[in-house]
């Protein structure tokens, strides 16, 4: 809270100590549940595959390459112009994009008539407005989410009587089937990289040191642990006139050293693609020890991560190309797995989704999911419940019957005393659950004492929800009191007993740990005798 530094000044210079020692008091008490670890700062985090396409966007800039954007969509001529004979192959795993047909729509005399129930009289003119309306979306002119703004302007009625108007009388919208087009969904970073090249000829000179990060789309039978339809390609290519298989070498060994490779073994492709020359297409295993001993089919380090070759002359002089072009590719997501130990490509790429992973809460964020139910509301509910606290705290182990006064002061407007009891005999103050405090341990929420059996559990700080019993009871007794002097209440006792579930003692678990927690098979177990109360005595 601010305080007045003058003054903490002219104190200081009378009494340091005093003046030292009153600084408590300029420090705000968090509530219950404003404390740690309730309280945090949260930061944010990169998704994997972005994480790892930033490191290769600069791994492949301190490498001298320069970035670029390849065509998306590609024309299917464009895959025959560079796939020669094997473009069917290629067509095959392709999305091609469809749009709908826009429709030559008629006005007869029963669609005015329906119009005009909806819209209501707009005349002839009216009527003749949505014939050019339509007439124009027709020709392209109008596309199709401006198509009832254009014709409300026109007619000057609202945009939902339109839509109403369209839906109602023209169902011909509604009937249109997508027609295929032969623009295709880039399946491979080559189609894009001869198109790039070959246009840039007409504006520079080579050499070129290109490279390019983005998605790829590929209709695959089915997605699996290591395949996606849509999946990151992250590709270069040299074109120089002394460009060679070796120059693939080199960049694989530069680029992937940079991200803990450290072997590096080069083979034959048996694909053989077409857009290569023969026999310079090439798969690049690398050894990272990361990999050594995991549960995977690549324990023993070896993986494959890239493919190179040179592009063969054959495709390029489609696009009038006359120098050699090396082009290396490497799947961003398979790298992704690598560097942050995914099995799973699914899981990695879209953790969020149920069926693709696991759901794993930290303690710490179980921790976080632990509130006190009832908390009071006024400065003097809060002196209230921290005063009950320190008599419990004092005098807990008492005999029984007595009594104990907590504090003394004025509520809401009337005056009240209040003292921290328990009548029955042969007891003590608080019962023995009544200093449990709430931790997550193991994927459990418990409510369990501060001893050596329970050691482990409280040495993770960020796990312990910071809530005793005494303080969750002694809060809802605050509020209580609070509420019992706003409805005129002479006296007001709070009791608590043996504790069997959360509630019974003022605290709450977020729903999200329950999903957590039940999904899990493990337990909430907040329970135990506490057996103390709180009595407020009003004048």
């Amino acid at each position: 809270m601010k305080f007045d530094p003058e003054k903490i000044k002219k104190d200081a210079k009378e009494n340091f100590d005093h003046a030292w020692n009153e600084g408590k008091k300029m420090v705000k008490m968090p509530t219950l549940n404003e404390r740690y670890p309730r309280t945090t700062l949260r930061y944010g985090k990169a998704h994997p595959v972005y994480d790892t396409i930033q490191k290769l966007r600069e791994a492949y800039m301190r490498m001298g390459f320069e970035e670029m954007m390849n065509p998306l969509i590609v024309d299917e001529k464009e895959v025959h112009k560079q796939f020669g004979s094997e473009a069917l192959a290629v067509l095959d795993r392709c999305f091609y994009l469809a749009g709908l047909p826009r429709p030559n729509v008629g006005i007869s005399d029963e669609r005015i008539a329906q119009i005009t129930e909806i819209l209501g009289d707009i005349g002839e003119e009216g009527i003749d407005k949505i014939r050019k309306e339509l007439h124009a979306y027709k020709k392209g002119k109008i596309e199709g989410d401006d198509l009832v703004p254009e014709i409300s302007a026109a007619l000057e009625v609202s945009d939902a009587l339109v839509a109403d108007m369209i839906d109602r009388v023209f169902p011909e919208f509604k009937e249109l089937i997508p027609q295929a087009s032969t623009k295709t969904l880039r399946s491979h970073m080559t189609s894009g990289w001869f198109i790039s090249l070959g246009a840039l000829l007409e504006r520079e000179e080579s050499p070129f040191h290109f490279f390019s990060i983005d998605r790829c789309f590929r209709r695959e039978q089915q997605e699996d642990a290591s395949r996606l339809m849509t999946y990151y390609s992250a590709s270069c290519v040299i074109m120089d006139e002394d460009v060679t298989v070796d120059h693939g070498k080199a960049v694989s060994e530069g680029l992937l050293s940079q991200f803990g490779f450290e072997k590096f073994l080069f083979r034959p492709d048996e694909k053989r693609s077409k857009y290569y020359v023969p026999d310079t297409q090439t798969e690049v295993f690398a050894f990272h020890p990361k990999l050594v001993g995991s549960n995977s089919k690549y324990s023993d380090g070896w993986i494959e991560v890239a493919t190179f070759g040179i592009y063969s002359p054959t495709a390029l002089a489609e696009y009038d190309i006359p120098y050699p072009v090396m082009n290396l590719g490497l799947g961003v997501e398979r790298l992704a797995m690598i560097l942050h130990d995914a099995p799973d490509v699914r899981s990695l790429t879209y953790p969020q989704i149920p069926q693709y992973s696991e759901w794993e809460m930290s303690d710490s964020g179980l921790a976080k999911q632990v509130f006190v139910d009832r908390m009071p509301e006024t400065p003097e509910g809060q002196e209230i419940a921290s005063a009950v606290v320190a008599q419990c705290e004092l005098h807990g182990e008492e005999p029984s019957p007595c009594e104990f006064p907590a504090w003394e002061g004025e509520v809401c407007g009337r005056k009240v005393k209040v003292s921290v009891i328990e009548p029955e005999e042969n007891t003590k103050l608080c019962g023995p659950a009544a200093f449990n405090e709430v931790v997550a341990y193991q994927g459990d929420i418990l409510g369990i004492p501060n001893n050596k059996k329970w050691q482990k559990a409280f040495e993770n700080h960020s796990a312990r929800a910071g809530i005793r019993f005494i303080e969750a009871f002694a809060a809802q007794a605050a509020r209580e009191i609070e509420e019992a002097a706003m409805s005129g209440a002479d006296e007001h006792i709070v009791r608590i007993r043996i504790v069997k579930v959360p509630s019974e003692v003022n605290l709450k678990i977020g729903a999200t740990a329950q999903r957590y927690i039940t999904g899990k098979n493990k337990k909430i177990d907040i329970r135990g005798p506490v057996f103390t109360s709180v009595k407020a005595e009003f004048e």
